[in-house]
């Protein structure tokens, strides 16, 4: 859907994108920054800012699923693209044909990947280290890269990794454990081009795990990786806000109710403004009862009343508002005293989640707008 067809659109700032990678490329230097655009870019449109984090320096990309990374490819993005996990094995030729990057950790999946004979394929072997997700088992480690060998030269070693659970909080000893249980494991191992560890929380906080290489996703977009980092992110911009424009206008009485269930009353005369977005396009229904707000005329408007699939509704006091006025759902707008700024975090604040699930919910059918930042 393009933003023509409607009154709410999602603007990212692939300016904002390009310095979140150069700021990060400063903080873990000399190790290479990989970018992290699966979920369509943690829900900013994975093509472009893929090719805005490679304009910034990233020498790789992640995703998590072997679609996502033959979109890239068909977008003729050429930077190397690592699956950060095992694909099913009926996705072997795509992955071999799309010069794919796959993650390995069992050998039904590794026969799968040599029995299409590919030239020197390379791979990167995941160790579970604590996380208890997906990898193999420390004590395996090296017999399974020597199952990785014996495959050659339709396949090589190309990296071994392992991801952080807690490296959000530096504080958390888990991280040190897992690093020591990931250079334990790599004791056993010769010749390994590339090793990694690092995700957003741990790139900005914790230098030992920085590695050959570090995996970055939610910094690039701006956003903090979690409360015990935040005083880490104050140079990151967020790169999307979530706009809208008025669709309705209406007064409302006091003692009236309004929306489903009719669980909102209006202690006094008030106007409404109605906005054309709702939980199908990624405000969640719960905004409703957790005090959620926009921003209209540079002031901050409670939603009023259960959001509903398609629409929610604002209360605007005895401010004039018009049918096409500017709304800010997630993001800045100049106001009387300032800018005033609504943030995902905000949002996940409110909801007892995290600003990754906010910004990837923000569904399909609400139009990405490339946009370049005011200041550069």
């Amino acid at each position: 859907m393009t933003v023509d067809m409607r009154w709410a659109w999602a603007e990212v700032d692939l300016d904002a994108v390009r310095h979140n990678i150069e700021y990060i490329r400063q903080v873990v230097a000399p190790s290479a920054v990989w970018a992290v655009v699966k979920a369509d870019g943690y829900g900013h449109g994975a093509v472009d800012v893929a090719r805005a984090a490679i304009d910034a320096g990233a020498e790789g990309l992640c995703v998590a699923l072997a679609g996502e990374g033959i979109e890239l490819r068909r977008a003729g993005v050429d930077a190397p693209i690592l699956l950060l996990s095992e694909q099913p094995p009926e996705t072997a030729p795509h992955i071999v044909q799309y010069r794919l990057t796959p993650t390995v950790y069992t050998r039904r999946f590794l026969d799968a990947l040599a029995a299409e004979r590919p030239a020197g394929l390379p791979v990167h072997f995941k160790i579970d280290t604590g996380m208890q997700r997906v990898g193999a088992h420390p004590h395996t480690a090296a017999a399974f890269v020597a199952s990785i060998e014996k495959r050659a030269p339709a396949i090589r070693l190309a990296g071994v990794f392992t991801h952080l659970s807690n490296a959000d909080d530096p504080d958390d000893a888990a991280t040190r454990a897992q690093l020591e249980l990931f250079d334990a494991a790599l004791s056993n191992i010769s010749d390994v081009p590339l090793t990694h560890t690092a995700n957003s929380a741990a790139a900005l906080s914790c230098p030992e795990s920085r590695r050959s290489l570090v995996r970055i996703g939610i910094a690039m977009y701006g956003l903090s990786p979690g409360e015990g980092v935040d005083h880490l992110c104050t140079e990151l911009r967020p790169a999307m806000e979530l706009r809208a424009r008025v669709s309705y206008v209406k007064q409302v009485r006091s003692g009236s109710r309004i929306s489903y269930d009719l669980r909102h009353q209006f202690a006094r005369d008030t106007t409404v403004a109605t906005i054309p977005i709702g939980y199908a396009d990624g405000v969640p229904r719960r905004l409703s009862a957790t005090r959620g707000e926009v921003l209209i005329g540079g002031r901050r408007r409670p939603i009023v009343g259960t959001i509903t699939m398609d629409q929610l509704m604002v209360d605007c006091g005895d401010d004039e508002v018009r049918a096409g006025d500017d709304v800010v759902l997630i993001g800045e707008q100049d106001g009387p005293d300032g800018p005033v700024r609504i943030r995902a975090e905000d949002w996940a604040d409110r909801l007892g989640t995290i600003g990754y699930e906010i910004v990837c919910g923000i569904s399909g059918r609400v139009p990405r707008v490339p946009r370049r930042s005011i200041d550069t």
